[in-house]
């Protein structure tokens, strides 16, 4: 199969021919019709988030299985599927209390090793190097997958735009429905209205916030976040975003405020957009060692609470999303703005470091 493989040293990936990978007990291999284009991943290109080479990237894939590996029940050789980035173990402390997105073996053995969880790696280069993986390794043409982190795609969802419920919006359905616990009612704003902020939008409106508040410095990216349910924009590269916020909401402050870009300015100006009581949800991955400086008194004093939030409850969460698409609460085709070829890998990287993906991309091997 061809893949695009970063090796050591380089600034960005070459397609190679590997051998296709099998699945083994309790995976699924799945012939990849799209993967999607996350800022996670340009950490690692950017050397920003550390992470063992040569490896293959991208976690936020759709396609169709291709073989099933022994022991698992529930999916069959051309079933549509879609795959999770954030594969649970199933078995260690945290997903025996229901709690996916803390398992410990996907971060001591994927994100710390690029391993599934017999410590070992499913792709390999012909000459038998192991080529390290990053969640199940998307950016491919194949991919092994744990069952645990997959889930069925109905046939009236368009299968290509489906990869964007295995990131983008699963990371925004955790961050609704857990670390902010949403209720009908609240005033919400979106700070960075990348992939996962847009996916944030609709979400948030389905869980009856009002108003919901996008704040970005692109006018596409506000148009979209408009387009997707946003009932005001926020333009922060000619207004102040907090004093705008606050003025939406009669100077009181939104009562969940999220934080999708993982700056520390921007991580900042969500937690001053908190009304009393309320809470800022923090989503995005900063590089390694970065920090942001909080008013400690005010924190206290009004009550504030900073949540981070990675990802969601995948077995219960993944499910979940993916009838929210069926429904029509999520819009898979106007969340995707752009396709590439696996052969333009690069360049839709390139795009996504200068800020210019609105929405999510997708690359179609």
């Amino acid at each position: 199969m061809r893949a695009a493989v970063l090796a050591a040293g380089a600034e960005t990936m070459s397609l190679e021919d590997l051998p296709t990978p099998e699945p083994r007990t309790g995976e699924v291999l799945i012939r990849v019709r799209a993967c999607g284009v996350c800022h996670t991943d340009l950490h690692v290109l950017k050397n920003e988030v550390p992470f063992p080479r040569p490896c293959v990237l991208g976690h936020e894939v759709a396609g169709v299985v291709a073989a099933v590996g022994p022991g698992v029940e529930g999916y069959a050789v051309g079933q549509r599927v879609v795959g999770a980035f954030l594969m649970p173990c199933g078995r260690c402390g945290f997903c025996v209390r229901g709690r996916d997105d803390l398992c410990e073996l996907f971060f001591t053995c994927n994100r710390q090793r690029g391993v599934l969880y017999d410590g070992q790696t499913r792709l390999r280069r012909p000459d038998g190097q192991p080529v390290w993986m990053y969640s199940m390794g998307g950016l491919a043409e194949y991919a092994v997958v744990p069952a645990t982190a997959l889930a069925p795609l109905p046939d009236d969802l368009p299968l290509e735009e489906a990869a964007v419920l295995g990131c983008a919006v699963l990371t925004a359905y955790g961050a609704v429905r857990h670390a902010a616990d949403l209720r009908a009612g609240m005033a919400v704003a979106v700070v960075a209205v990348g992939g996962v902020g847009a996916s944030l939008i609709p979400i948030a409106r389905a869980f009856g916030a009002w108003p919901v508040v996008a704040v970005d410095v692109r006018s596409e990216k506000l148009d979209l976040a408009r387009s997707l349910g946003a009932t005001h924009l926020v333009d922060a590269g000619r207004e102040d975003p907090v004093a705008a916020v606050r003025a939406l909401t009669g100077g009181r402050g939104v009562d969940v405020a999220f934080e999708a870009l993982g700056r520390p300015e921007t991580v900042g100006q969500a937690v001053e957009m908190v009304g009393d009581g309320g809470r800022a949800v923090l989503i995005g991955i900063a590089p390694v060692g970065v920090t942001a400086p909080l008013a400690i008194t005010r924190l206290v004093r009004r009550g504030l609470q900073v949540v981070g939030s990675y990802g969601a409850r995948t077995r219960a969460d993944l499910p979940a999303v993916v009838e929210l698409a069926r429904r029509g609460v999520i819009d898979l085709r106007r969340l995707v703005s752009r396709r590439y070829p696996l052969t333009a890998v690069n360049t839709a990287y390139a795009a996504l470091a200068r800020g210019e993906i609105v929405g999510r991309a997708i690359i179609v091997p």
